[in-house]
């Protein structure tokens, strides 16, 4: 075949890999577990989806050939909330929509050349893999980590069910960015994370291969605060304290007033029935703000009295008990002690309420001016504070928590942002909660034996659809059983577990996924965990990267696995961007008149653009489909937005090959890229190069053995030698760390030494032997164009030949170039010996023509020397 046609050649080596088991995982030899975050099977699959699943490909490919046992499986999310709406939306049932998508995103993997030991593949909405989510459930019940309680919880009111804490983003939910979560009351059930939140948080030091923004982000949301626990007793209602948490128990007496959260348990009891009026008006307005609204920094501070007063523990004062939505239930204990000379947001409430404000920290490096224009939020030493007077804040802290304690009113103690994860979801397509419910006996888990508790199957779409409660309430074949301990009438619990339970152990499943008896053998576990590897999403920093990190640590100490940790190494990729028409526009000179359809899809207020703004942008103006000029902007792919490359109809067109070395090419993989014409045309260029070296010398290298004695090299081939050994030691070194971009540019470099060697010299051992190790080099990232090419010398996969080593020895060079520059300007490069020292350098430098014309008549008063490199003479006029 003289001509690369990629369609004539994928398709062959795709069968051959998998009826070959090229990638078939064995327990055996030093291991490698590469993974990439499974998939929500909730459409087909394009090139933004797939950057991941080939970078994972790559990276398993390059292990295989290094000599590792490599585990690379996949799998499907297909449970959940993604799935289920996704299939509603086209009224379709959930079953029938996510098996689908699973054949054509299979097909999509398959077309991409991507490969996976498909023997390990889970799919969660099976009852074979649930039933074990419904197993730990009850494990972790029995350890009392899972409870059920009634309390305020986020209500999406699109997706007609409750969310964990995690899900909800900017007061969003996490899968509806225009829908404001609400808050209901409710009773759902609960798995304890907090009880791992400090191994949660201290852990996360051993984690030295994590984006440290990742653990950044885990960190704040794990959020831990040490300070004190202090009661403060309600005035007139004997028996009645509110309990504070404080990080500042040192300005313990400037607390001039009381804050509770409105959803406050003791509002009702303390609220006087002067108040009641204007306390139950606040607490309905707080009801429709998220809590993200109500910590807006800069917003105007609101809040009611109570007509209620507490009693300053330190003080004795009767202090005025507020409520104000600036205090949330869900951090700390719903009620802070308000100290508004060392607090902004205390402060600018008392300034609108007119409340004392008490200074009791100065500054150490003198006094404040009052009254006081904003908080002192500062460190500094206790005044006014009694006894404490004149100590050090830190200190003072300490002081502050030994008197707490001492006199039975408070105790230091350590709090945290976390919450428990709230698992419960109203939803259909989901994980059956394991729980009966009786009358006589109460809430009671199905026995094991029992397991799973199938979903049942509930054909007819509308009753699936959400309705405020589970669609499984409606059901009696469902719902109404027997008690397993009294054998009395019982009822199953409705709800379904949220989705993040399934993806929070799947990792452990593909280490046995056949086991019946089990989730997974410990000893099967034990040999493929942790995983090497994880490639995924930054979004799922605080939702599946965290969930998944304490379900192991659940499991750890049930000695079910041997880790505390899942994922020894992390790698968060960027985005694939694509070119998004955002609507028409009217360019008048320098301005650029938006229609109203490309200003509301761009969110902008204003109506027309400068081409110089349009420019910083990152946007074009270009034709669309109506011929007229259109706005253009780079987008994170997605088929809403109608710039997703699909993949079928991409490989279809181009091949496998190019679509890989476009994803891998275009950009550092932790940064976004733009999937552009220009990109794929760069990546057919280097293909066909390729393709066309290896055919031109078809023959030629057929009469040529690849092995020679590198000693014996003449000027030429050592060049071609060192060149191939760098590009080993330069690709093998950028795969492992993940920087393919580069790695693909060593092999282009390479490609052009053997271009340029081929100019003047013919077909030899040591030209024979860069072809091979470059087809070696170039396998993981072009798989199909290099098993075709290793044809040519020999009848095994070229990812059974193993991976090329460079030899240390050929990389050293006998001469260098050196650039001369006088007064920082480039005046000339010397040839000199790698071995010559710098006083040989600088005569060769001063010997060389052109530079003698900018040091005649000159003085040298310095020489700046980088070894290797570059020289650089600083003169003056004599």
């Amino acid at each position: 075949m003289e001509k690369y046609n990629p369609h004539a050649i994928e398709p062959k080596w795709q069968r051959y890999w998998q009826e070959t088991g090229l990638m078939k995982a064995k327990e055996e030899g030093k291991k490698y577990y590469v993974l990439e975050m499974f998939p929500y099977p909730s459409g087909d699959l394009h090139m933004g989806h797939l950057k991941n699943y080939t970078m994972g490909d790559a990276l398993a490919r390059f292990l295989r050939m290094q000599g590792y046992s490599v585990l690379h499986p996949m799998g499907w999310d297909a449970f959940g909330l993604p799935a289920e709406n996704a299939a509603l939306k086209f009224g379709l049932h959930p079953r029938e929509w996510t098996y689908q998508n699973i054949e054509r995103a299979k097909t999509s993997l398959n077309l991409m050349g991507i490969l996976y030991d498909w023997d390990r593949e889970v799919t969660t909405c099976e009852p074979d893999y649930y039933r074990w989510n419904q197993w730990f459930f009850i494990k972790m019940y029995e350890r009392g980590l899972v409870y059920r309680a009634k309390a305020e919880v986020n209500w999406c009111p699109k997706c007609q069910t409750v969310l964990a804490n995690e899900q909800v983003i900017d007061g969003r939910c996490w899968r509806h960015e225009d829908t404001l979560v609400e808050k209901k009351e409710l009773e759902q059930w609960y798995l304890r994370i907090t009880a791992y939140a400090e191994r949660l948080l201290r852990d996360l030091d051993k984690l030295e291969r994590w984006p440290e923004r990742v653990k950044a982000m885990q960190r704040a949301w794990i959020g831990r605060s040490e300070g004190a626990e202090i009661d403060f007793k309600v005035k007139d209602h004997p028996g009645k304290a509110i309990r504070v948490f404080t990080t500042r128990p040192d300005t313990l007496f400037g607390a001039t007033f009381m804050v509770l959260a409105p959803e406050h348990p003791l509002v009702t009891e303390i609220t006087s029935p002067d108040r009641a009026e204007a306390v139950r008006a606040y607490i309905e307005a707080t009801r429709k703000k998220s809590e993200i609204e109500r910590q807006v920094e800069d917003r105007e501070k609101t809040g009611v009295f109570t007509g209620a007063y507490a009693i300053n523990p330190a003080t004795q004062e009767a202090i005025p008990i507020y409520i104000a939505d600036y205090v949330l239930m869900g951090y700390g204990t719903g009620a802070i002690m308000a100290v508004p000379a060392h607090d902004q947001r205390d402060f600018e409430f008392a300034k609108k309420y007119d409340l004392p404000i008490r200074l009791v920290i100065r500054p150490e490096s003198g006094e404040l001016a009052e009254p006081l224009t904003k908080a002192f939020e500062g460190a500094g030493v206790m005044v006014n504070s009694g006894q404490f007077d004149g100590l050090p804040s830190e200190e003072g802290k300490k002081k502050v928590i030994a008197w707490l304690e001492a006199e039975g009113i408070g105790k230091g103690t350590v709090n945290y942002r976390l919450r428990d994860w709230l698992i419960s979801r109203q939803r259909y397509w989901g994980t059956p909660i394991p729980m009966v419910h009786c009358e006589r006996c109460g809430v009671v888990p199905v026995p094991e034996e029992e397991l799973p508790v199938r979903l049942p199957e509930i054909k007819d779409v509308e009753q699936i659809r959400p309705k405020g409660k589970s669609p499984l309430e409606a059901h009696p074949e469902f719902i109404e059983t027997t008690c397993p301990k009294c054998g009395g009438p019982a009822r199953r619990d409705p709800d379904t577990m949220d989705t993040f339970v399934d993806s929070s152990w799947y990792y452990l499943r593909y280490a046995d996924p056949k086991n019946a008896r089990l989730p997974f053998s410990r000893q099967q576990a034990d040999f493929w965990m942790p995983v090497d590897q994880y490639i995924g999403g930054i979004e799922h920093a605080v939702l599946h990267l965290l969930y998944s990190r304490f379900f192991t640590k659940v499991l750890y100490d049930m000695g079910l696995v041997g880790v505390d940790e899942p994922f020894e190494g992390l790698f968060t990729q960027g985005m694939v961007l694509g070119w998004t028409d955002y609507g028409p526009v009217e360019v008048e000179g320098e301005r650029v008149v938006l229609s109203e359809e490309a200003r509301l899809r761009l969110e902008l207020e204003v109506r027309e653009l400068s081409l110089d703004t349009l420019k910083k942008m990152g946007a074009e103006l270009k034709p669309g489909e109506d011929g007229k000029m259109h706005f253009w902007k780079p987008a994170v792919m997605s088929k809403s937005l109608g710039n997703g490359v699909m993949v079928g109809p991409f490989v279809k067109e181009q091949g496998a090959d190019i679509a890989r070395v476009t994803i891998l090419f275009a950009a550092p993989p932790e940064s976004d890229m733009v999937w552009t014409e220009e990109g794929v045309s760069g990546a057919w260029r280097f293909l066909n190069r390729v393709w066309r070296r290896f055919q031109e010398d078809r023959n030629e290298l057929a009469e040529v053995a690849p092995d020679f004695d590198p000693d014996g090299l003449e000027a030429k081939e050592r060049e071609l030698w060192r060149a191939l050994n760098a590009a080993i030691k330069k690709v093998t070194e950028d795969t492992r760390e993940f920087h393919f971009n580069t790695a693909i540019a060593a092999l282009m470099e390479l490609l052009n030494a053997l271009y340029d060697y081929r100019k003047t010299r013919p077909v030899t051992s040591v030209y024979k032997r860069a072809l091979m190790d470059f087809l070696r080099l170039l396998a993981p990232f072009a798989p199909h164009i290099a098993e075709e090419l290793w044809r040519i010398f020999d009848d095994a996969s070229v990812f059974l030949a193993g991976w090329p080593e460079y030899d240390e020895s050929a990389l050293k060079v006998d001469t260098v170039e050196i650039v001369v520059q006088v007064n920082g300007r480039v005046r000339g490069r010397i040839q000199v010996s790698a071995e010559a020292s710098p006083d040989e350098v600088k005569a060769a430098a001063r010997a060389h023509k052109n530079v003698q014309r900018f040091l005649e008549g000159k003085e040298i008063v310095k020489e700046v020397y980088v070894p290797g490199k570059i020289l650089n003479l600083v003169v003056r006029s004599q």
